[in-house]
């Protein structure tokens, strides 16, 4: 009876935590979506665009190793350690040097690594900007000239956003602390300041810049300041406060050193993981003017699925399996991973449906405006089909992870990773010269693939997980919403071309929004009923907690 208690008040933790969340990750996609709409409008698909995109991949690039990635991934199941042990003065105290010792390591390294990244990025540029060879054509140079101007202008945008990683990783760290206080509302609301920073300050500054690119650079550091700053009086509500000491104490306080120890691993797999990043981008702008850019608007569109839900869900069973594990809770930690899995796949595999079926009128809509033309929406709507089949397995490789670090396993994780990495390399290289972001597209999707796979072969090695169980389950569960969503799906490919002769040649707005948000409603409807009538496990539980 009390293991049921207790299975039942961790679900209902994470459905309270997770509508929170919920919605300020939808907000935050929204503001996200306009920022995206914002840089398509100023920038489109073109020479600017591109150097944009080059330019905020690396300090992006290291935000996801030392923020989002390795340091709240290892910082969130140590801190939780430390609650676990109680709220009287000594470990009260022992948690402050922790947290002050980890604020000191944070800021010294990535103050290092902004400083250093400063200097060295003219040295970078040839990864991204092929030099012409000289064959005796006759444009040859104005290609030197374009080459010249393309490496100035992203090394002077890469210089401008750098420092972007010393306050992201700040935030991050801030994130870590109020998650692993139960507080996720102010942690969730940021990055709706940042976009919204990015998008006043691309409107406001582009008139007074060189080009409108500059002006989204100043933005985004700006918005990352604000990330970190905002959090600051929500930490200090707690029974903690932010805080520097020595290096020599910080190296030697054992929380920050089982930091360290759990970060050094992840960042290797999550450095692996990212420079699928890198290289794709670098390969990208070598294949041509505008497929750098439209891949990273088709991206976007992919992560305000992703981010919704599968970021959401993934950070709020981290403090709830770390607490299960922390106890040997193994009977409800494998539910809770189970359940969160399903949560996924009746999620992302109709929206993957519905996505293919519509992808050219969810581009339009979405872009296509003064730089963004019908040869950007092509572009990105090839790319995006791509994308979109490795959905489901992306989102299952955020909630799969979470398992491991949550036991402080970071070293299984970090080989998916690195094979999913020499997966995805090899796939770009084989596949761009014939089909060019397509190619890389799919490269992606089927990487993400191979790292779901062998988080599941590794999880018999943990020896705590239910491996079959949860394979089975989920596979099963997975076939079932795929059929579901076949049906679903069909009815609107069959209306898609009615609907669009209908409502042809009144704007974007009515031409593209109109038919697919009738669509979209139309596959809801025959979704939903699918769900009620098989009488859906995941469905029926939240529906029973809604009426809670």
């Amino acid at each position: 009876m009390e293991k049921n208690d207790s299975q039942t008040g961790s679900k209902k933790s994470i459905l309270r935590s997770g509508l929170v969340l919920s919605l300020m990750t939808f907000a935050s996609r929204i503001m996200g979506l306009i920022r995206e709409m914002t840089k398509a409008s100023f920038l489109g698909t073109g020479f600017y665009s591109d150097c944009f995109s080059v330019a905020f991949l690396i300090p992006n690039l290291l935000r996801k190793l030392f923020a989002e990635g390795s340091v709240t991934v290892a910082f969130v199941p140590t801190f939780k350690s430390y609650l676990e042990k109680g709220n009287d003065e000594q470990n009260h105290k022992e948690t402050q040097n922790f947290i002050n010792s980890t604020v000191t390591l944070v800021s010294f390294l990535t103050t290092c690594i902004v400083v250093i990244g400063i200097i060295i990025t003219p040295l970078l540029m040839p990864i991204f900007c092929k030099k012409p060879i000289d064959t005796g054509a006759a444009n040859y140079m104005e290609q030197v000239q374009y080459w010249l101007a393309q490496k100035q202008e992203i090394t002077y945008l890469t210089r401008i956003m750098f420092p972007y990683l010393f306050f992201i990783s700040i935030a991050a760290l801030f994130q870590g602390i109020l998650n692993g206080c139960k507080i996720f509302a102010p942690s969730g609301f940021t990055p709706v300041l940042f976009n919204g920073i990015v998008v006043l300050g691309t409107y406001l500054l582009a008139p007074h810049t060189d080009n409108p690119a500059r002006a989204m650079a100043i933005g985004v550091i700006s918005g990352g300041c604000v990330q970190a700053l905002f959090q600051w009086p929500f930490i200090r509500k707690t029974s903690f406060h932010i805080g520097l000491t020595s290096l020599r104490k910080t190296f030697s306080n054992p929380g920050t050193r089982k930091v360290i120890a759990l970060v050094i691993p992840t960042i290797i797999g999550m450095a692996a993981y990212q420079l699928n990043d890198a290289v794709s981008t670098a390969m990208a702008i070598r294949a041509g003017e505008g497929i750098s850019s439209s891949l990273g608007f088709s991206l976007r569109l992919q992560e305000l699925i992703l981010g919704i839900f599968a970021v959401t869900i993934g950070t709020v069973i981290l403090p709830d399996m770390s607490g299960l594990a922390a106890n040997e809770k193994w009977k409800e930690f494998n539910d809770m991973l189970i359940q969160a899995m399903k949560i996924m796949i009746v999620i992302s595999i109709p929206v993957t449906a519905y996505s293919l079926v519509t992808g050219r009128e969810i581009i339009t809509l979405v872009y296509k405006n003064k730089m963004f033309d019908e040869h950007s929406v092509e572009l990105t709507l090839g790319e995006f089909r791509f994308h979109m089949a490795g959905v489901v397995f992306i989102a299952l490789n955020r909630i799969i992870g979470p398992a491991f670090y949550a036991q402080k396993n970071s070293k299984l994780p970090t080989l998916a990773g690195i094979i999913s990495f020499g997966a995805n390399i090899l796939l770009v290289l084989v596949l761009t010269g014939h089909f060019g972001g397509k190619g890389i597209a799919c490269a992606l999707s089927i990487a993400s693939f191979v790292n779901t796979v062998f988080l599941f072969i590794f999880m018999k090695k943990l020896g705590t997980m239910e491996t079959r169980r949860i394979v089975i389950s989920n596979l099963l569960y997975a076939l079932k919403i795929s059929v579901m969503s076949v049906i679903a799906a069909l009815p609107c490919w069959f209306l898609r071309p009615v609907l669009l002769n209908a409502f042809e040649g009144h704007g974007r707005l009515v031409s593209a929004g109109v038919p697919a948000g009738l669509l979209a409603l139309i596959f809801a409807v025959i979704g939903v009923l699918e769900l009620i009538i098989t009488k859906d496990e995941i469905v029926l539980s939240i529906m029973k907690r809604g009426r809670k």
